[in-house]
């Protein structure tokens, strides 16, 4: 779990349990959030949103801000489980 502020609001970050992952990577989705800046406070409580990371993959955030702000990754997809579909052909993504 980290905290961070924006703003005058106080975050927290957690991780899904579900999810393992190394010390250095958490700190880089921590970097990441933190580039969001003042957009993150847009978010309402229940949303949810994705970042793309090069280095991590796709992220995903749930949001909550009852009863205190919190942003939850439940989630993250590396690039090779992404897939795309184009005309109801679904195709292994490549960049």
């Amino acid at each position: 779990m980290y905290r961070f502020s924006i703003g005058s609001q106080e975050w927290i970050l957690r991780f899904s349990p579900h999810i393992e992952i190394e010390p250095e990577i958490k700190q880089a989705i921590v970097s990441t959030i933190l580039q969001l800046g003042s957009e993150l406070q847009t978010y309402s409580h229940g949303e949810s949103f994705v970042i793309i990371n090069d280095y991590v993959g796709i992220i995903v955030f749930n949001v909550e801000k009852l009863p205190s702000f919190m942003l939850t990754v439940s989630n993250i997809v590396s690039e090779e489980n992404w897939y795309i579909q184009n005309n109801l052909t679904l195709k292994k993504y490549k960049q």
